[in-house]
């Protein structure tokens, strides 16, 4: 900044003004003076105007971007179904559930129902797997396991930090 500026800024202080309409006496320092005709156009009114077109068409653009993507996210669920039965067993696949409410884990069981899980009321609970000679004796333990309800419901937390939390 020029030395001689805020030499010349302070001595703003002790120049008094006279207002024609009130007859007030104030520092030139402490005057908001404001103009009644319009100022002519400069570079910085460009400026500012490009700046503001500028950031009128990022926000369209970036509720573009949000249109495009929940689009998207619709398109991919409605393709969700298909996919999973097509990744499916066919005899799986023709039971119509709700693909939502089928979760995979392969061993020793194929899938669990949950169904209804994705209208957020479970009617019910469905062990899914394809006849397997191998695991057979499993399932046969399993099925026994539910029907004499030889089960407990046990949640346990883990941290990040890997401790463990047993409610």
């Amino acid at each position: 900044m020029i030395p001689g500026f805020l030499e010349f800024f302070d001595k703003l202080k002790v120049v008094l003004c006279m207002c024609p309409e009130c007859n007030t006496i104030s520092r030139l320092s402490d005057l908001h003076i404001r103009a009644t005709g319009k100022a002519p156009k400069t570079w910085l009114d460009e400026y500012e105007l490009n700046v503001k077109n500028i950031e009128s068409q990022e926000e369209k653009f970036e509720e573009e971007v949000e249109k495009i993507k929940e689009s998207a996210i619709e398109r991919g669920r409605a393709q969700v179904p298909i996919l999973v039965r097509k990744a499916m067993d066919e005899r799986i696949a023709k039971l119509e559930y709700d693909p939502y409410d089928i979760k995979v884990i392969l061993h020793p069981i194929d899938f669990v129902v949950f169904d209804g899980m994705n209208n957020e009321e479970i009617k019910n609970i469905v062990l899914l797997s394809r006849t397997n000679q191998l695991l057979q004796v499993l399932h046969q333990g399993i099925a026994r396991t539910v029907e004499e309800k030889a089960y407990d419901w046990k949640v346990v937390r883990v941290s990040d930090d890997g401790q463990v939390e047993y409610e």
